[in-house]
């Protein structure tokens, strides 16, 4: 019997072991070019902005002097765009809407000199693949124009002749019809439309000689209209409004170095008077609208650093680089791109900003009060105390008096007020105020509860919460820097207390604290060279057996540094993953995590941070393993004196070399007699000054701004004398009565 089809084939008995199939692996397959299309599309034209913005774009490369866009449905029914550029021609109609045809460009080096908005003939294309899409055009000396539709990159007819206006019009019907996933995520069209009308926003102050509408389909009123003008504050004035364009100040900045940075740019920038709730920033490079995260984040950092109640600015920059320098060709949607010697460029453009913002802090406005006239209210008063004294006592004509003994007489954005202006402990050459300081003055704002998932972080960070000392955290957050008492305490101000601080305890708590905060979101600090995990560790282990002078420690250590580097090379995936400490294969300690954004941890204690991990954490339990890990880190990161000695006061004996001037052949010669001069290692007092200044900068610029934001002061702080008052004004006032 022959066997059927349909039959069921019954493997043979082999013994008890059953064959398994090998698997095929799969074909590969050349998509059609129908798929390619669409996949491309949906990559170019990622939400009708998107599309409105590729179309404004090659409105301007047409030269135009207005563009209209009108807009049904948040652009999801109807997008139409109107200029009056120099048009299309007839015999480029064809093949206006397939892929990669363009004339802005001809070869792949006029990318290194472009100076249109588009280049890739993509965006046209890729809407007909998702749309429906009509042109309506004619050029100059024309008597009428010609309307055509494409679908899928090829024109639906031949072009019809219409009339027309000059210029160019055209209409995207549909967008996404074929892409339901896409559609169903964009079903906000209010949220699309402001996005289209914040897009247009930025063109219009950025082209002021060029009109710009927008409106929704059926409206009367357009919710952006310029009108060509001559001045860019104008411009804002019309799209912005009065109270954002009455706050901004121009800014310059020009380079002509060819070597390092040849760039120019001009701009606006928000002074101490605006308050937004979002930084509003609009760039241009050689004219195109992009984003540029590093420089928005660096003028951040400027604005929270020198004007913290105006920490989100209003910014409009125009940056100008010769073609060569600027790479447009690094996103599918062009809106970003990649600059030549770009960390220079943005480390100029933020000194700018910052020496600005400085010098026009004295035009903030500040609410008047009437205050007695008496010989305590002239006294310089804090902000602080001017606001308390507005909202207690306005009820009346009348303003209340404050005793004395309870008037804040320090001015916390004052030096006069701290110990600087009383001791000279500034190294020489080191400047008072510098932008690479500046940039260090981070205030990082993180919301804990989005920092991961895992149960055991989110309890930890509950754990600081609940633990967190109420009295001692309004202290923190209003506290005034005054200066190091010594090489451990600050000096704190808050009311009318004095304080001393342990700023190694305290900066060990904060950095614990943001390491749990930013658990799994970390930025890396990538060492120069990377360090060997063996020999970190054994240089750690000797210089805990410095006294020592066995073999068998030696061997000893020798199998202690194996043993460690064989398990952190075990963790090292873990450990990138949820703290951004990178182990390569080799065993090399490549990167370290930014705990608090720009400051750099004192790298000659990371031989004992890589020995904690190896020796102090425990791998078992999720829990204690991610709090271990977290307090080394928090240790390693924490504001340690420096390790060699402070050159100030008695500090300084150790930088003296002693120098005989006596005959070391003379044996009958004693010590009394012998000739000693003490000469001081320059080369090493300068480099101990620089590095104790450094650290109190980081001190009073980075560790108390942090602090103030996000520390939660355990009450073990309280308890443990880290946190200590020194001296009350009311009680001092009580004293001198008696004498």
């Amino acid at each position: 019997m022959e066997p059927h089809a349909d039959d069921e084939i019954i493997p043979m008995d082999t013994g008890g072991e059953e064959e398994v199939p090998r698997q095929e692996p799969p074909k590969i397959l050349r998509l059609d070019n129908s798929v390619v299309n669409r996949i491309a599309a949906g990559e170019v034209i990622q939400r009708p902005v998107s599309a409105i913005k590729e179309l404004v774009e090659n409105s301007l490369d047409a030269q135009s002097t207005s563009v209209n866009v009108v807009v049904k449905d948040g652009g999801l029914k109807l997008i139409q765009v109107s200029d009056d550029g120099h048009g299309i021609r007839y015999e480029d109609l064809p093949i206006l809407c397939e892929r990669h045809t363009t004339s802005k460009l001809s070869k792949f080096e006029d990318l290194q000199s472009i100076r249109s908005m588009g280049f890739r003939g993509e965006a046209l294309a890729s809407m007909t693949y998702v749309g429906h899409v009509t042109v309506t055009t004619i050029t100059k000396g024309q008597l009428h124009g010609y309307r055509v539709s494409y679908r899928d990159g090829v024109m639906e007819h031949e072009p019809k002749p219409c009339a027309a206006v000059k210029g160019t019009q055209i209409t995207v019907e549909n967008l996404f019809y074929n892409m339901s996933a896409r559609r169903k995520t964009l079903q906000n069209v209010s949220d699309d439309y402001t996005k289209i009308v914040d897009l247009l926003s930025r063109f219009s102050i950025h082209h002021i000689n060029i009109s710009f509408s927008c409106r929704k389909h059926g409206a009367a009123r357009a919710d952006v209209h310029s009108v060509g003008s001559t001045s860019r504050l104008d411009a804002i004035r019309t799209v912005y409004g009065a109270s954002v364009a009455r706050n901004l100040m121009k800014i310059e900045v020009s380079e002509n170095d060819k070597a390092c940075s040849d760039f120019k740019m001009d701009g606006l920038i928000s002074n101490s008077n605006y308050i937004a709730k979002k930084i509003t920033m609009v760039l241009f490079i050689n004219e195109r609208m992009v984003d540029c995260s590093a420089l928005k984040r660096a003028i951040e950092i400027v604005y929270a650093a020198t004007l913290p109640k105006a920490s989100k600015p209003f910014i409009y920059m125009s940056i100008i680089l010769p073609p060569e320098h600027v790479d447009v060709n690094v996103h599918p949607t062009k809106k970003e791109v990649s600059l030549l010697n770009q960390e220079v460029i943005i480390e100029r453009i933020q000194s700018a900003v910052e020496s600005k913002l400085r010098s026009s802090n004295d035009t903030r406005t500040f609410q008047e009060q009437d205050v007695e006239s008496s010989a305590a209210s002239q006294m310089v008063i804090s902000s602080d105390y001017t606001q308390n004294s507005s909202q207690s006592g306005t009820a009346g004509t009348k303003s209340q008096k404050v005793p004395v003994q309870k008037m804040v007489r320090t001015d916390s954005t004052d030096p006069a007020g701290r110990l600087h202006a009383y001791l000279q402990m500034k190294p020489p050459g080191l400047p008072e105020s510098s932008l690479n300081t500046v940039r260090s003055f981070v205030r990082m704002r993180r919301n804990p509860k989005e920092a991961a998932n895992l149960t055991s972080v989110q309890d930890l960070v509950a754990e600081i919460d609940q633990n967190c000392h109420a009295g001692l955290l309004n202290t923190v957050r209003h506290c005034v820097y005054i200066g190091m008492a010594d090489d451990v305490f600050a000096l704190l101000q808050h009311d009318t207390h004095l304080y001393l601080a342990d700023v190694v305890s305290l900066s060990k708590e904060l950095m614990y604290q943001q390491v749990l905060c930013r658990f799994a979101h970390f930025s890396a600090i990538q060492l120069s060279n990377p360090a060997p995990l063996y020999e970190l560790i054994s240089l750690a282990l000797r210089e805990e057996d410095v006294n020592s002078e066995s073999n068998e420690n030696d061997d000893f250590n020798k199998k202690v540094a194996e043993t460690s580097t064989k398990l952190l090379k075990l963790k090292a995936e873990m450990l990138e993953e949820f703290f951004c400490i990178h182990i390569d294969i080799n065993g090399n300690l490549a990167r370290l995590p930014v705990v608090l954004d720009q400051y750099t941890p004192d790298m000659d204690r990371v031989p004992e941070f890589v020995l904690s991990l190896a020796n102090d954490i425990d791998w078992e339990d999720e829990k204690n393993c991610i709090q271990s890990i977290s307090a080394a880190i928090g240790n390693f990161y924490a504001m340690h004196p420096p390790l060699l000695p402070n050159p100030s006061g008695d500090g300084l004996q150790f930088y003296k070399r002693i120098k005989s001037s006596g005959n070391p052949e003379d044996e009958n010669i004693g010590d009394d007699t012998m000739t000693m001069e003490n000469e001081i290692d320059h080369g090493l007092l300068s480099e101990a000054e620089t590095i104790w200044a450094q650290r109190e900068w980081s001190i009073q610029h980075v560790l108390i701004p942090s602090m103030k934001l996000f520390f939660k002061p355990p009450h073990s702080l309280a308890e443990n004398g880290s946190f200590i008052r020194v001296a009350s004004l009311e009680k001092l006032y009580k004293i001198f009565e008696r004498c």
